[in-house]
Order: C-alpha cells, then structure tokens, then sequence
C-alpha cells in the first residue's frame, strides 16, 4: 500500500512540474532559424530557465498557452521583442526587487542598476545612445549563464574578450573617439597571462580595475588606489616616494606611468637605471640627480643577483659530486627573499633603504659561498685520498700476486 502510494505522489508531482515547466513558446521557436530560433538545448543552460522562469518572464504573454494568439496576446501581457534601450529596466524589474531575489538568491546583489546608472554605459544610455553595452550584451540573451560557469561571457576568463566585441572595433567605437588597442596589450600582459596559463581566476581583467555594472575609468589621480587593491606593499612604499608628489605635479598617473596600463609586461631590474629598457631615462637624463641614483640602485641589485647565482652554481657543482650541502641550499633562500624584498623597496626610490635589503643579502650569499667553497675542498680533500687508497690497495694486490707466484715456483 505504501509503495502505491508513493508511486501516486511521485506521478502526481511529475504532472505538477510539467505544467509548471510548460513553455509553448519553446516549442516553436526551437523550430525557427536564426535569429528567432533558441534550441532547447541552449534555453536550458539559461539561469532563468534553471530556476523555473520561462520566456513570458521577459517577453510576457501566457508560455502554457498552445494557442499561438492566446500565448502571445496582450491581455496576457505580451511584450514582443525587447528593444535594446529597454533591457536595463526590464531586468531591474526582476534584479532590483530585493523581496523577488530573495526566493532565488538571497546574497544576490539587488543595486546593479543603481550603478549601471552611474557607469559611464549607463550615462550613455539615460541620453538615448542606442550603441551604448546594455545588460545583455555583457550577458548574453537566451545563452545567459551564471558568472560561474566557464562557458559564461562574464567568466573571469571571457570577460576581456566580451569587452572587446566593442572596444577592439575601430569602426564601433569612432564616434566615440576612444582607443581599441586595449585588448590586443592585455593580450601581452603578466595579468592575461596570469589568467589563462596559470589559471589564476584572481589576476586582473577589465572589470577589476574598471568595475563591471558601475564601469569608469579610474582616471590619473586615482590609478595607485586602483593598484593598491592587489599590489599593497607595492603602493605602501610608493606612497613614501620622492616620486609621488613628482608625479601628482605632473599630472603623472601613479603606477602606470613606469608599469603601462593594459599592457603590463613582466618587471624586471633592468626597468630601473638608465640602461636601454630602462623607464628612469623616460623622464631623467644621463647625469641629474635622479639618474645616478637609479643607476646605483640597478647596480645593488645586480651584484645581490650575480652573487647568488655564482653561490647557487657552486653548490649545484658539490652537490652534483656527491657533498651535503642541503643546509647552505636552504640557506640560499633567504638571500632570494632578500632580493625579492629589495625588488619591492625599489618603490620607495631610495638607495639608503634598498641597500639595507641588498647588503642583508649579500651577507648571507657569501655564507653560502663559502660553504660552497669548504665542500669543493673536502671533495679535493677526499678525491686525493681516494687516490692514495686506490694506489695502496694496488700495489697490495702487487705484492701479494708476485708474492703467491714465488710460493708457487718453490
């Protein structure tokens, strides 16, 4: 009797969610060509879709209906197709009623119209720009998935390539006098390549520093705040700079006047002094104050680098040949921290400060060094030895050869 019952309750539940699910307008539209055609397949990875909205959510009308005229009717509130200047609102209808999202995601944020309004997108759309990214360009349409789902347009892998369908097109954006080399230098930069060959889902895209639903340019003054968000040590140090108020005179945006923006290439020691990749040399010259300085702190940390290199190579070498020199190896990390850290203070531009890290350094690269140097002596040491053993064992074997055949001639 049970298992009857059950059975009952499940079929009853099943008829329930069919005609909850029921969407006659898929049934046609899954037939139509583009661009009124929306596979089932497609409509079913939809958010909205997976959470039991059909299309009359959006477009209206009655989807249960299989009466053509009575499903799209506009007694059932039909819409028709959506214009482009009206999907803002139309999805803050749904996004910015904080009681409706509740019963689909609680810690859902409901203010993302606020702040499209705010955007410079969204400024552009309050004056009647029919051009200007709506909702579902970022988005997508009957394809919307959630931000989490790698196949998403907003996926933190997709989104530079989701910008780019406007901002890389010359024609697109001529009226708007803006440049559209930015995705082709994010292309070449430490933080895509952070993104898409470490997999690093945190490292920087468009909307990181741009925002998303409030996008501004963070404009010169603010730059160093924007950066600051990652790279705070980096910023910490910059802020005690001569450099900082050299710049705020200028009119020079903090970090990317020596980092370039979009195009982020990996840092290096040879950025600072007055080599030929050298940024110092973009503002002073062969001689000021400036210039000398930058070139001592290249200097410091150049003979920190080659030091532990040459300390490295010959513990490398003693180890190769057999000696224990896993203490002095581990050792040789903390002059690697040194550099990293002398690397960081670089930002503080102040040669007093970096050759505290620099000469902390040194000190324990030559440690290393010469325990290098004391395991290559007993290797000699050992080697020479070896050889004495070798030679004694074998006129040994000498003696006691010539030895057996006499007692064999007697």
């Amino acid at each position: 009797m049970t298992v009857w019952l059950v059975a009952a309750c499940l079929i009853v539940c099943a008829v329930l969610a069919a005609a909850q699910t029921k969407n006659s307008c898929l049934d046609c539209h899954s037939n139509l060509p583009e661009p009124l055609g929306v596979s089932v397949e497609t409509y079913s990875q939809n958010i909205h879709a997976q959470k039991g909205l059909t299309c009359a959510a959006c477009h209206g009308g009655d989807a249960t209906a299989d009466d053509p005229e009575k499903a799209m009717s506009r007694s059932a509130g039909w819409k028709g197709k959506i214009e482009h200047k009206q999907v803002p609102e139309l999805c803050a209808s749904c996004h910015a009623n904080a009681e409706l999202m509740k019963k689909y995601n609680p810690g859902l944020r409901v203010d993302q119209f606020q702040q499209y309004k705010t955007s410079v997108h969204g400024q552009r759309w309050a004056k009647g720009d029919a051009k200007v990214a709506v909702c579902t360009d970022c988005h997508g349409v009957h394809e919307l998935r959630p931000p989490s789902d790698p196949r998403s347009k907003v996926h933190p892998t997709n989104i530079a390539t989701t910008c780019s369908r406007c901002h890389a097109d010359a024609e697109y954006m001529k009226p708007y006098g803006i440049k559209t080399d930015q995705f082709a230098k994010y292309q070449e930069s430490v933080h895509h390549e952070a993104m898409t060959v470490r997999g690093d889902l945190s490292a920087p895209t468009c909307t990181t520093c741009h925002g998303n639903h409030g996008a501004t340019p963070p404009g010169v003054a603010n730059v160093t705040n924007v950066c600051a968000n990652c790279h705070v040590f980096q910023a910490q140090l910059f802020a005690t700079s001569p450099h900082k108020a050299a710049f705020a005179a200028a009119g020079f945006p903090g970090c990317v006047t020596c980092h370039r923006n979009h195009g982020i290439k990996h840092p290096g020691d040879h950025m600072i002094g007055m080599g030929e990749k050298a940024v110092c040399k973009n503002c002073h010259v062969d001689g000021d104050a400036g210039a000398q300085q930058a070139v001592t702190m290249h200097d410091e940390l150049a003979t920190l680098a080659a030091a532990i290199a040459a300390s490295d190579e010959l513990l490398t070498h003693a180890e190769r040949q057999g000696m224990e020199v896993s203490q002095a190896k581990q050792q040789e990390t903390q002059a690697r921290d040194a550099l990293l850290k002398a690397r960081v203070t670089v930002h503080t531009f102040s040669e007093k400060e970096l050759k505290k890290d620099t000469d902390a350094g040194l000190a324990i690269a030559k440690q290393t060094h010469a325990a290098g140097e004391q395991a290559m002596v007993e290797w000699r040491y050992r080697r020479v030895g070896l050889g004495f053993s070798v030679a004694a064992i074998a006129l040994v074997l000498v003696g006691l050869g010539l030895y057996i055949r006499n007692l064999e001639q007697k």
